[in-house]
């Protein structure tokens, strides 16, 4: 037997994959809350979604493994399609299959029959998904591992026994077709006991074998003498229309035939009915399973011996890995709109660290694209992590997209360890162990501490778990606090990030820090250099640039934008009218 926990989507087989998971304040700064809701409407599949992207591992094998399986299943909506009805199929049978039944539940003939349609359920599912997986055009080492899989599954004796096993039962238990009941009656024709008459191999029809019981009360025929059978009567289905108390109770006993017929999946898994409360033959079934069972012994115990021989298969081989095929296809649709609209996105491919750790081109924000009607409107950019730029500090103009940027280098490395096509021309790079996020807390947060006093200590938490293959982003780190005071710890801390090799961007509005990078180098192997968001007189490029700080804050330049410098509040000039500029500060700010 094969072992059927050794597969996942998500890690190579056989190999031990260590994963680091995003504090929920991460996964909220970078917008993966955002991008989540947007791959998919579905609560439980966001939770799934969120589950998987959220678990880092800095194995290069795990990130191209799944950006290989990712791209089999954007690039075969054919095939994505086919499989999905084959995953809903086997999620129904695990879900609402007579192996979620309790463990005290009476394990009758009517329960193992339905157990019985079950297997047979699961043998053409595997037999289905192993033709669906039989398709040339797939590349992925995942996909065809799982084919492998299936194969073994397939394949392996235990497998090819249940096959023969259940072919032999089924044309054992396809025999019975009826059963003949007796029911025995008070004086007030309430039904206080049952028994079985016999087992038949046809089904009862309108026809010469039994009457209606009740249908010859109502007419006033004579009551027969006894219980034999002397075929004076014609069978037919009792009327539940008829307002006969007799026909009530009958109708009432009857109710296990209708869970049998039900509708609904979940009704279909009855074996216990009760005739009416307070009645004398309450959970009546229970006794006609046990009659049933006298009579078909030899049957009933093979069926069950068998099937007990396969209730550790069942379905749940393979439906443990629906959820980590629910979170590939739902990315892959939710790309393929993106494409649609024209956004460009592309497969990462993963190394292990050396002296380059990221290289992207073109990169931009996917939580910003989602916002964004035409890609036009989208300013893309260039960076390197490298020695010479281990820490990027980050100034520029307010509402400059200096923060847009930063969670943007964030989204990629979390899209693309998760397997997922990244927002950009191309991307090479080391993956992380983690990304740890540095952005400002909700008010009620500092309350204890100050805003001060909680930065210092979520800092601290931050460098004590960070590593060298970790990713940290700052945004206005130390900014709640006079300048003299952030810029002094804010010093410090960079110092301390050169000595571990951790990859930062430090976005802030100090710009002396982007003005003493090459400083706080001096000591360190790694370089912190200045990153700056290029400005053009008012205008924001959104264009990144290494080079140093472009003077102030551009806080002269935002009053004019908004017309509050004191010309214009004393003389009521008007603000110039710069559509431009307000509507990508608007789309930045989403």
């Amino acid at each position: 037997m094969i072992d059927t926990r050794t597969f996942s989507l998500l890690a190579p087989r056989g190999k031990e994959a260590n994963y680091k998971k995003l504090e929920s304040s991460t996964f909220h700064d970078l917008g993966l809350d955002v991008i989540c809701k947007e791959v998919t409407s579905e609560p439980k599949e966001q939770v799934i979604i969120s589950e998987i992207i959220s678990n880092i591992s800095s194995d290069p094998a795990v990130t191209n493994y799944r950006q290989e399986i990712f791209e089999d299943l954007k690039n075969l909506p054919d095939f994505r399609e086919k499989l999905n009805d084959l995953l809903i199929k086997i999620e129904f049978n695990k879900n609402f299959g007579v192996l979620r039944k309790a463990k005290d539940e009476f394990e009758g003939m009517w329960y193992l029959m339905h157990r019985l349609n079950q297997y047979r359920d699961y043998i053409a599912c595997v037999d289905a998904l192993k033709e669906c997986l039989d398709d040339d055009r797939i590349k992925s080492a995942g996909l065809r591992g799982f084919k492998e899989y299936v194969d073994e599954i397939y394949s392996d004796a235990h497998y090819k026994e249940l096959k023969d096993d259940l072919s032999k039962l089924n044309s054992e238990t396809s025999e019975v077709k009826s059963v003949t009941l007796g029911v025995n009656l008070n004086v007030k024709l309430e039904a206080v006991s049952m028994g079985l008459i016999s087992i038949n191999n046809k089904p009862f029809k309108k026809s010469n074998i039994v009457s209606n019981f009740a249908d010859s009360i109502s007419k006033g025929d004579k009551i027969h003498d006894g219980t034999d059978w002397d075929g004076d009567m014609h069978y037919r289905e009792v009327d539940a229309s008829k307002d006969n108390a007799l026909l009530n109770k009958i109708e009432n006993f009857a109710k296990f035939q209708a869970s049998a017929n039900n509708a609904n999946p979940l009704m279909r898994n009855q074996t216990v009915s009760s005739i009416v409360a307070g009645d004398a033959t309450a959970n009546s079934t229970f006794y006609l399973d046990t009659l049933l069972n006298r009579m078909l012994d030899t049957m009933v115990k093979t069926l069950k011996r068998t099937l007990d021989k396969y209730s550790d298969i069942a379905i749940s081989t393979i439906a443990d890995i629906i959820p980590e095929f629910v979170y590939y296809m739902k990315f892959a649709e939710f790309v393929t709109r993106l494409e649609s609209k024209g956004f460009k996105l592309t497969r990462a491919t993963a190394v292990p660290k050396t002296e380059s750790s990221m290289r992207a081109k073109g990169f931009y924000n996917m939580k910003l694209a989602v916002c964004l009607p035409d890609p036009k409107e989208l300013v893309t950019n260039d960076l390197d992590f490298d020695d010479d730029h281990t820490i990027y500090i980050l100034t520029g103009a307010n509402r400059g997209g200096k923060t847009t940027s930063t969670q943007a280098v964030g989204l990629l490395f979390a899209l693309a360890q998760g397997g997922i096509y990244v927002p950009a021309d191309s991307l090479e790079f080391a993956p992380v162990d983690c990304i740890y996020t540095h952005f400002p807390a909700d008010e009620d947060k500092t309350m204890d501490l100050g805003r001060l006093g909680e930065e210092c200590v979520r800092f601290k938490e931050i460098y004590t778990a960070s590593t060298s293959d970790s990713l940290v982003l700052m945004n206005e780190t130390f900014s709640t606090t006079s300048f003299e005071e952030g810029y002094y710890i804010a010093c410090d801390s960079i110092k301390a990030l050169l000595t571990k090799n951790v990859r930062t961007i430090y976005n802030t509005h100090m710009h002396k820090l982007g003005i003493d990078a090459e400083e706080f180098s001096k000591e360190s192997a790694v370089k912190a250099s200045s990153l700056i968001v290029k400005t053009e007189g008012s205008n924001r490029s959104f264009k990144l640039e290494v080079a140093p700080p472009q003077g102030s804050s551009m806080a002269s330049d935002i009053a004019k934008k908004y017309g509050v410098t004191y010309d214009m509040l004393v003389g009521g000039k008007a603000a110039p009218s710069d559509v431009t500029v307000a509507a990508a500060d608007t789309a930045s700010a989403k």
